[in-house]
């Protein structure tokens, strides 16, 4: 897969794939990505919204979700068409107990905005458990780091970029 926009100009660089520090992050490890830009109007199902948008199966199109396992943060990435299992995310981290952080909290240890949470780039490393489903798909999609961009790519290079672990932690 080339890096390349969905309108299908070359990327080209950090500056020019959108600027958001996951696409940099991406850039310098070489990873092959495709950014997709959409229409965000800014609704609260953020994730459907961008499946939605782009005609995507929900199934695809992984969110980012800032949770925290036995009080350390965590980020989680789980199908838009389903929920994460608190509990499978606290035995994937070798915990007792999950619970979702604070709007504020997951923007302030993130660095981006609700809606726009990336897995890669974070302002803080922060590990990163996917939903092991992400493996079945040749690519997924997950943001690039500001709502209305998604990024696809390869799961196994989003595992390898993110240095995250897979687990089964979507709920149904």
């Amino acid at each position: 897969m080339a890096r390349r926009s969905r309108a299908g100009g070359a990327t080209g660089g950090p500056a020019s794939a959108g600027g958001t520090p996951a696409l940099t992050l991406l850039e310098r490890a070489g990873v092959a990505y495709e950014t997709h830009p959409y229409s965000a109007p800014g609704v609260a199902a953020y994730g459907t919204e961008a499946a939605e948008a782009l005609g995507l199966d929900p199934r695809r199109v992984f969110k980012t979700l800032v949770a925290e396992v036995d009080g350390a943060p965590v980020l989680a990435m789980v199908p838009v068409a389903g929920t994460l299992d608190l509990k499978a995310l606290a035995t994937a981290r070798g915990g007792k107990k999950a619970v979702m952080a604070d709007p504020a909290d997951a923007e302030r240890l993130t660095g981006y905005v609700t809606g726009g949470i990336s897995p890669l780039g974070t302002r803080r490393r922060l590990p990163v458990v996917v939903d092991a489903s992400a493996l079945e798909h040749p690519t997924l999609y997950c943001s690039a780091g500001r709502r209305g961009l998604q990024v696809e790519l390869a799961p196994a290079d989003l595992v390898a970029a993110a240095s995250a672990t897979t687990a089964a932690v979507a709920g149904s």
